[in-house]
């Protein structure tokens, strides 16, 4: 992909909340939950840090509240 590109992609649909949009606020979840048990075996590596800003930014977006998970 080009520099200049963005990558749609990578953001498809990540506004839409509604049932059309499938099943993207429960694998939200899911993903920042499957996170958390990687921080506590490997602790805190760059990856899974970076993996953990975009988790939490869509729930953000998705007004999921981080401390009811």
């Amino acid at each position: 992909m080009p520099a200049n590109k963005r990558p749609r992609r990578l953001n498809y649909g990540v506004n839409k909340k509604w049932p059309k949009a499938w099943s993207k606020v429960a694998n939200a979840i899911s993903h920042y939950q499957k996170l958390q048990k990687r921080l506590k075996f490997e602790w805190e590596t760059k990856w899974l840090k970076n993996a953990m800003e975009i988790v939490e930014k869509k729930l953000k977006k998705y007004q999921i509240n981080l401390n009811n998970i």
